[in-house]
């Protein structure tokens, strides 16, 4: 047995690498080790002269000696067993600190993990990964988790250990590529990274934590501990109704926000509201304006504004910009006891190249593909993921599932779903490689966003899924038991882009362009459909939707509040972005809040009580939304009448009397215009765009009128009407 006095041997080449941070399994060294059959205890101890281990009591248990390494210590311990805790006492000179010796903890994730993170199944995956603040053998501190296996070394570093990749050398657990320790002392509130060296020992720029829960202030981009755990919602009666309000055939009136920039503290240099002023402001307005959900541009954390979210790397981390995590979910909570659902929008398609973000994270293509034809977006200059890896898989759909379950999210819309789908996407022939069958399909997408569906509706099929996806894929928003992907809805791009098209046209060229306004109702019940005006559309020299519209003054209104009564009128969900609901003149600026100040001018004021009454139409109108996505649901009257510019339909329910809606999408007013009605009775105008109450001419009828039983149109009845130029007319039928 070695003499008291002399302190263990510690390896030179193991003291060597310990010292210069390329150890790459420092429980074997540090913390209680036993030596040709004794116990150790052996610490680096960076700016140390002479370190002692004390027991709980005050008890000095060992005292370490350095040994023959600049900052490394090592003593035997008092007695015959293992040493239970303790803590370790430094001095230099006058000045002593105190602090829990990270290597004496036992590891914390379990075999169950490693196992289902193996198989790429473990759906509650931020409770593996992640900085999470634990109580851990008596001691409070922090668990930090990160996946890089192909690292020979992972440090958590921060202010909590001089951002020293030395102090804190992770345990690497097995063969998962899962590195893990327990920081003790550590809280919430402690900023950090990871630092990394790859497998040829070149240490990589720090990496944010790709599953932490909190990040700074942008420019600045180091993680922050964020606890989720203990809170307790009060939102029970919302979720046990949210089924029902969510469905294909509940009326869905989404108000698209982008929360930097709906308003602004212009007293306070502009800033963007908190998460609590925007459920002090936000909220309300919403509801007053009678949408059904707010769906927001990503709040993931991302490092550059400009982005408006686009570009996540955070994809744990709800934003700082607007407060913590806590603070978000109070906003979410508002949402839901004001009866609002909330949507995100979700983007697993890419992410940006920053050097602490997910790019080569562990020093070789790990997120992405290491072939630029498959790894790089050509478009946005971002890496696209590699859905053919287990773990990347795992860690987006778990991702999915995060904001659902942690968050009280009530829906995921998936940005850029078309550039998931397919391998050519915007790239010239030779710039991409063609999948196993030789084709252009993305057959690992395909199958990611097929399991992601099911993962989530699996898990409570009360939420919703809604995919951007521009082109004909087929069964986008059915099953995928039927062989769809298996999205709740889908955005329908050919539908905005075919209105937009002929409403931007003068009204006296619409004639040649009549079926761009009837095309959309060929297919619109092949998928659950959501009628998009977007920020897409009021971005990148667009222009707003207003400026979209021809004519001046009078006319320029008279358009848009027509198409809105066209498009509330028609079959599918509605989504408007922020700022068009009064008639935003110019175009979105990210930089800077909506024009609230156009709400003095009539007009404006006008669109935007106009909005807020189509909300409630379509609320409380069950032919107007029962059949969205039902071709039951819906009936031309008149679509071929070209040379005047009018449509005419039908929209019917089983619960309710049908709606007949009439267009005119000219400037000439038609005070005895016939249309065949589907029924006899009194048809009550519930609608009409051209009120003066919404800035019109004031044209209409009554309040309604009397059928006459007048064939036209196919039908026995008919109504006859005058129908105000530029305008949209809603009629229902009367019932005792």
């Amino acid at each position: 047995m070695k003499k008291s006095g002399s302190p263990p041997k510690i390896d030179a080449q193991a003291a060597t690498a310990l010292v210069s941070g390329e150890h790459a399994d420092p429980f074997a060294v540090l913390g209680p080790q036993l030596i040709d059959g004794r116990w150790a205890i052996t610490a680096l101890v960076p700016g140390a002269e002479a370190v002692q281990a004390k027991a709980p009591d005050g008890e000095i248990i060992a005292t370490l000696s350095p040994c023959g390494a600049f900052e490394l210590f090592s003593g035997w311990v008092q007695g015959q067993g293992r040493p239970g805790a303790y803590r370790l006492e430094a001095r230099r000179g006058d000045a002593r600190w105190e602090f829990d010796d990270p290597y004496r903890f036992s590891p914390i994730l379990g075999e169950y993990d490693e196992y289902f993170f193996s198989e790429g199944t473990h759906l509650r995956l931020w409770e593996a990964l992640g900085a999470h603040p634990v109580e851990h053998e008596g001691v409070r501190g922090v668990r930090f988790a990160v996946w890089a296996p192909n690292a020979r070394r992972v440090s958590v570093v921060g202010d909590f250990n001089a951002w020293d990749g030395r102090r804190h050398v992770m345990r690497a657990r097995g063969a998962t590529g899962v590195w893990e320790i327990f920081a003790p002392g550590v809280g919430e509130g402690a900023r950090y990274k990871y630092e990394i060296r790859g497998r040829d020992g070149a240490t990589l720029p720090l990496k944010a934590d790709p599953v932490g829960f909190g990040s700074e202030h942008p420019p600045s981009t180091a993680s922050i501990v964020r606890d989720l755990s203990g809170r307790a919602w009060g939102d029970d009666e919302w979720t046990a109704r949210r089924g029902a309000l969510q469905s294909a055939h509940s009326p869905i009136s989404i108000y698209e926000v982008h929360l930097g920039s709906w308003r602004r503290k212009a007293e306070e240099g502009g800033r963007p509201l908190s998460y609590w002023e925007l459920a002090h402001d936000l909220v309300p307005y919403a509801k007053d304006m009678g949408f059904t959900h707010i769906e927001l541009l990503p709040v993931s954390e991302h490092p550059f504004d400009g982005s408006w979210g686009y570009q996540p790397i955070g994809l744990y981390a709800p934003t700082i910009r607007h407060g913590t995590p806590g603070e978000f979910r109070d906003f979410v909570e508002a949402c839901h006891k004001a009866e609002l659902g909330v949507i995100l929008d979700w983007v697993p398609g890419h992410f940006p190249t920053d050097p602490h973000g997910l790019g080569r994270f562990d020093g070789e293509a790990l997120y992405e593909h290491a072939d630029p034809r498959e790894g790089f977006h050509q478009d946005w200059n971002t890496l696209i993921f590699n859905y053919g890896r287990r773990e990347v898989a795992n860690y987006l759909i778990a991702n999915a599932l995060y904001w659902l379950r942690e968050h009280h999210i009530d829906g995921l819309r998936v940005d850029a779903v078309a550039s998931m789908l397919y391998r050519d996407y915007s790239r010239a022939e030779g710039q991409w490689v063609p999948n196993v069958h030789g084709g252009r399909e993305n057959l690992e997408a395909i199958a990611f966003l097929k399991r992601m569906n099911e993962v989530v509706y699996g898990d409570d099929a009360s939420v919703m899924t809604a995919a951007e996806e521009s082109t004909s894929w087929p069964g986008v928003s059915k099953p995928t038991n039927q062989g769809g992907l298996g999205f709740g809805f889908k955005w329908n791009m050919g539908w905005m882009n075919d209105t937009l098209s002929y409403m931007s046209l003068d009204p006296v060229h619409r004639r040649h362009h009549h079926h761009q306004m009837t095309f959309g109702l060929l297919y619109a019940f092949s998928e659950n459909f959501i009628l998009p005006l977007s920020h897409d559309e009021v971005v990148h020299g667009k222009g707003s939707i207003l400026t979209k519209m021809p004519g001046e003054g009078f006319d320029k209104f008279a358009n848009l509040r027509a198409y809105y009564g066209f498009m509330w009128g028609h079959p599918g969900k509605k989504l408007l972005f922020m700022g068009q609901e009064f008639a935003q003149g110019r175009e979105w600026n990210h930089n800077a809040e909506l024009d609230w100040g156009l709400l003095d001018h009539g007009w404006h004021s006008g669109v935007q009580r106009l909005v807020r009454d189509l909300n409630r139409l379509y609320r409380e109108t069950p032919s107007l939304h029962w059949g969205d996505a039902r071709a039951e649901g819906f009936e031309w009257i008149e679509a071929n009448a070209s040379d005047i510019s009018v449509y005419a339909w039908v929209r019917k329910s089983e619960p309710g009397p049908p709606v007949v809606m009439v267009c005119n999408f000219t400037p000439v007013e038609r005070p005895s215009f016939r249309v065949g009605v589907p029924a006899a009775g009194r048809w009550a105008e519930r609608l009409n765009t051209d009120a003066e109450v919404y800035g019109g001419g004031g044209r209409g009828n009554l309040g309604g009128v009397d059928s006459q039983p007048v064939a036209w149109n196919g039908r026995e009845n008919s109504i006859e009407i005058t129908l105000p130029p530029l305008s949209a007319l809603f009629f229902e039928l009367e019932t005792t």
